[in-house]
């Protein structure tokens, strides 16, 4: 009885194992992609570009890695963990540029220059923005979208009431009209918010007192942080600060922008973020304007995609980047998180009236890289300027400001 049973279980077994080789496919191989899209837009975004992903990679499956929290703050901090321990995602969200210094050096990502040239993304990127994401002669990431940090966001309502009906062309002239503001009652004529806000701000006044060139200049050791124009735009920095609300360095964003929905703001300085957010608070007739003197200068921001070193699955991951930097893969993704392409041949057509009115300026204007938000430093400058920032809005002293801005960029400038 023993030995038959032994034979039954067998030739159970030998069947099982002749329909798995026979009926089954192979499980899909998973790729994780860590990010920190967890809601809104963001998620929705992520959303759409998993489902394009899908389709581009068969057997290749999407794994969510992403982390709440912070406006990536947590992310950032637990990716930091993981690549310490030696456990990296095979794929991982960041800021293009500089921010990616760092992981370069540490050895923790890989080289993608050469799918630059098989996918034929050069030709497709503008040329400023593809020497912005060369560091030493290669390209680490893969970018998703831009975003365009010097925007600036109107109530309407707030301005007519004070006599404004159309945005101010230099500073001098937004300067006039913020004064309008104070005058006609206007709690705080321009809304903002705390350290790196403040930096978008101050980025913003850089550009137009240096030019695009010469601002970028300041991250590359081209223009020094001690000259003559740096000590005007801080000038007019604080003439600007001057305008603002008393508790901005208590206030995040979203809670700065609360000011200029509820009639007690005229304007808020913010990436274009701003636009899917003032949408969904339920106010959808802002206005909007490029920073006064910026001309055509575009101030952007990247969310792109890197090939980590020692991915699991090296494989699904190039798909990955692959469907990031595809044209359907940027417009499916950007339509619904409210970016805009990085490619310039993707078709305006079901996009919003503020992206496709950035999407034609993507196309004409002067990419110029962000500090504030990793384009044109590495994050342990951006933590230094924004040290800077916050001590000057206690003490009030630019010729100090100027002081720490050009010690800091003096411990990052490469000779």
């Amino acid at each position: 009885m023993r030995m038959v049973a032994v034979l039954a279980v067998a030739a159970l077994l030998g069947v099982s194992a002749c329909g798995s080789g026979d009926d089954d496919t192979p499980p899909p191989s998973t790729v994780e992609v860590f990010t920190w899209w967890v809601e809104g837009g963001e998620k929705a975004g992520l959303d759409a570009l998993v489902r394009q992903f899908t389709a581009d990679c068969p057997g290749q499956r999407f794994e969510n890695g992403a982390v709440a929290g912070g406006a990536g703050v947590n992310a950032k901090r637990e990716l930091t963990q993981r690549m310490a321990r030696h456990d990296p995602p095979d794929t991982f969200q960041a800021h293009a540029g500089a921010e990616l210094i760092d992981y370069i050096d540490a050895g923790q990502i890989e080289d993608l220059t050469a799918y630059y040239d098989s996918w034929g993304l050069r030709g497709v990127l503008p040329a400023d923005l593809v020497a912005d994401l060369t560091v030493r002669g290669k390209i680490y990431s893969v970018p998703a979208n831009i975003h365009r940090a010097n925007v600036v966001w109107t109530n309407p309502a707030v301005l007519a009431r004070a006599g404004i009906t159309v945005p101010p062309k230099d500073l001098t002239a937004f300067i006039a009209d913020l004064a309008k503001l104070k005058a006609a009652g206007v709690e705080a004529p321009l809304a903002l918010g705390r350290d790196w806000t403040q930096l978008m701000l101050l980025e913003a006044v850089l550009i137009s007192d240096l030019g695009p060139t010469g601002f970028s200049g300041l991250f590359t050791g081209d223009t020094d942080w001690r000259g003559a124009l740096v000590a005007k735009a801080i000038t007019h920095f604080t003439a600007l600060l001057s305008y603002g609300n008393l508790d901005r360095d208590a206030l995040d964003w979203p809670q700065a922008e609360r000011l200029l929905i509820d009639g007690k703001a005229g304007y808020q300085l913010m990436g274009d973020w701003a636009a899917a957010d003032l949408a969904a608070k339920g106010f959808p007739g802002y206005g909007w304007f490029t920073f006064p003197g910026n001309g055509k200068a575009f101030q952007w921001s990247a969310d792109s995609f890197t090939l980590s070193t020692g991915a699991a699955n090296v494989t699904g991951t190039e798909c990955w980047l692959k469907t990031v930097g595809s044209a359907t893969g940027q417009q499916v993704f950007n339509a619904a998180k409210g970016s805009i392409p990085a490619r310039t041949d993707v078709p305006s057509t079901g996009f919003s009236p503020y992206q496709q009115s950035a999407m034609a300026d993507w196309k004409s204007g002067i990419p110029v890289p962000s500090c504030a938000h990793g384009s044109a430093c590495p994050q342990a400058w951006q933590t230094a300027v924004n040290a800077a920032l916050t001590s000057y809005s206690s003490g009030k002293d630019g010729k100090i400001l100027q002081s720490d801005l050009a010690q800091a960029a003096d411990l990052f400038v490469r000779p």
